[in-house]
């Protein structure tokens, strides 16, 4: 093989490779942890967003436990400080919600907490480094700049 060869296949070998490393940091970019959840009663683990398809959804870390409270909830802060009361944690027969799908008028998440619904009590929280942006946020800023054109 001649060195203008060698070149080329090096040469097309280092691109091939940056594609792939961007690639693979583009998938993992999909997914997002909190901090630690720090409060009265919820203060282990973590909570994580993922897209999955066209939706989003959170899960809490195999760590976390949940509050032996009456209704602990999921409970999301967006960037605006509003607060979306969503699913229990707790349900039937001694099952869990630890995972959730974000309702679509959750447009970004800033903050995950844990809610104890019948002493209306904030049991802990944890935050996102900087606020996650929804599915149906994208949807939502795509379309408002679409209309201001």
């Amino acid at each position: 093989m001649s060195a203008k060869s060698l070149f080329k296949i090096g040469l097309l070998s280092t691109i091939v490779a940056t594609g792939l490393f961007m690639a693979s940091n583009g998938f993992a970019a999909d997914a997002h942890t909190t901090n630690k959840f720090e409060g009265v009663k919820a203060n282990t683990g973590m909570a994580a967003h993922a897209r999955e398809g066209t939706g989003d959804t959170l899960a809490v870390s195999d760590d976390f436990k949940i509050p032996e409270t009456p209704a602990p909830h999921w409970q999301v802060v967006d960037s605006k400080g509003n607060v979306y009361l969503l699913n229990q944690l707790k349900i039937k027969d001694g099952k869990t919600n630890r995972k959730i799908a974000l309702p679509s008028y959750v447009h970004d998440v800033a903050k995950v907490q844990i809610w104890c619904s019948f002493a209306e009590a904030l049991l802990g929280e944890a935050s996102f480094p900087k606020p996650i942006i929804t599915a149906s946020g994208e949807r939502m800023h795509s379309d408002s700049m679409a209309m201001s054109r």
